[in-house]
Order: structure tokens, then C-alpha cells, then sequence
């Protein structure tokens, strides 16, 4: 006699396995996730600012200039990023990256700042910073690392590198030129595993979830649709506007602290 209960069980398991499939829409990325052709060639150039409300005056203002062009490095076909970020009167902070041309795992990462001493202080400091993940040193003021090294922030820095050695992850401080090569559809969540080469900072795995879709109003009243990125932790939330059609992160709006914002908004020209 046949058992009518198998094809009920049959259906009841496979709705389950449908609804843990639509909740569960959760993408580790890996170099296979990775499209670097999105990227486009040139300068490019955003606009930052602060509100500390909503409704308040902008504050703090920036302008972030990236480079990007196809290179090589140390053999390798390799994408060259290059920024530079000017304050109210003078450049606070140049980077140099090169990253696989392919996947975007990162090769070499040079950054340099100018630190202010304090919130009222009028005398500046210079660090500087060149991580290679080529042959695997990192060298802090001129100073080649190793663990012999004890002092508290260039430990944490050396740290920092160590836990990144041999994983596949992509450059935090890259993140703007990361999140157009994902592989975007709506509801789901790329677990991306980053580390922001030279800052003290761990490699870890972070969350961002595409939230919908949006449309953005640019030149000539232009509507722009856009994927609708974000990414919470504790204290902060972060919403990225990322374009359909152009892949280009168009608009962050960073939420963190009571009414504080930061904004990031691409530039349609530069000079």
C-alpha cells in the first residue's frame, strides 16, 4: 500500500528548505565573487563632510581624490589605486595600493599622514607606512618590523599584519573601490573578509547587507538607480548608495553617534 504521507513530508520539507534559503542569503566572499572589471580607469574624486545633527551646518570638510589604472607590480598584473585627501588647507593623508588585477587580494599598501598632535594643537606629526604582502614585510617611519618589537603601537600594527598572513581578504581602505565588485542582488549579505594594511587593526570578516533599492537624483534631474547597502555595529550605521548601471559607490551616510553623521558624495566633475 503506498504511503501518503511521503509526499506530504516531501513538500513540508521542501518549503523549510526554501524559507531557510531565502533567510539565510548569505554570501562568504572569496576571490570567485570578485569582479575587477567594473572598475573604472581614472580620477575620481568625493566629498566629505560631518553634521553633528541632522539639521546642523557641515563641518569638517574634505575632498578624497582616487586613482585608479591598470599596472604591474612586482610582475603581477595588479590594479594601482592611488589617494590623496586635502582638509581646509593642505593634504592630510596619501595612499598608494596595489592590488591582484583578478581577485584584488592586496600585493602592497602605502599610506602616509599627517597627524594632528592634539584637538588644540597647532604642531603636526608624519607617519608613515608601507606593507608589502609580497615578501611580506611591513615597515613603520623607516623601521622594518618583526616580533622583537615591543612597543605598544607598532606591536599592534605588526599584530595586525600577522593575523592577516596567508588568507584571502581585500583592503578595508579600499572599500570604496571594493563594493562595486560584488555580486549585488536584493536581500542578500556578503561576509567580507577585510584588513586595513599598517592601521593596528585585526583581519576580521564584516557584514554588509543589501537593504533594496533606490534611486538617486543626479545632473539634469537624472534618476540613478542604486543598490542600497548597509552595514551596523554597535554605535555606527552605514548606507551606501551604489549604482545599477555604473557600479560606482555614489553616496555613503554614516550614522555614529546620537544625531552625528559623516557623508561621502561622488563628485559628477573634477579638477
Amino acid at each position: 500500500m503506498r504511503n501518503k504521507s511521503i509526499p506530504i513530508l516531501f513538500m513540508l520539507f521542501m518549503n523549510a528548505a526554501i524559507m531557510m534559503g531565502q533567510q539565510g542569503d548569505t554570501i562568504r566572499i572569496s576571490a570567485k565573487d570578485i569582479n575587477t572589471g567594473v572598475l573604472k580607469e581614472g580620477t575620481h574624486r568625493y566629498l566629505v563632510y560631518f553634521k553633528m545633527k541632522k539639521d546642523s551646518v557641515r563641518s569638517m570638510t574634505q575632498f578624497w581624490t582616487r586613482t585608479i589604472k591598470r599596472a604591474m607590480y612586482n610582475g603581477t598584473a595588479a590594479i594601482e589605486i592611488k589617494q590623496e585627501w586635502e582638509d581646509k588647507d593642505s593634504i592630510m593623508h596619501i595612499v598608494r595600493s596595489y592590488s591582484d588585477a583578478k581577485t584584488m587580494q592586496p600585493l602592497y599598501h602605502d599610506t602616509w599622514w599627517k597627524v594632528q598632535a592634539g584637538r588644540n594643537a597647532t604642531s603636526k606629526t608624519i607617519t608613515s607606512t608601507i606593507v608589502d604582502m609580497v615578501k611580506k614585510t611591513v615597515e613603520y617611519n623607516g623601521h622594518l618590523l618583526s616580533d622583537a618589537d615591543t612597543a605598544s603601537r607598532v606591536k599592534k600594527i605588526w599584530e595586525g599584519y600577522k593575523s592577516s598572513v596567508d588568507k584571502f581578504y581585500l583592503n578595508w581602505h579600499l572599500d570604496l573601490e571594493t563594493f562595486p565588485l560584488l555580486p549585488y542582488r536584493k536581500g542578500v549579505t556578503f561576509v567580507i573578509p577585510f584588513y586595513d594594511p599598517g592601521t593596528g587593526s585585526d583581519f576580521q570578516t564584516v557584514a554588509y547587507t543589501v537593504k533594496g533599492e533606490a534611486e538617486l537624483e543626479g545632473y539634469d534631474q537624472q534618476k540613478i538607480k542604486c543598490w542600497i547597502l548597509e552595514h551596523e555595529s554597535p554605535g555606527n550605521k552605514e548606507t551606501f548608495w551604489i549604482s545599477k548601471k555604473n557600479k560606482e559607490v555614489l553616496k555613503l551616510e554614516q550614522n555614529f553617534g546620537p544625531g552625528a553623521y559623516r557623508y561621502k558624495i561622488k563628485l559628477g566633475f573634477s579638477n
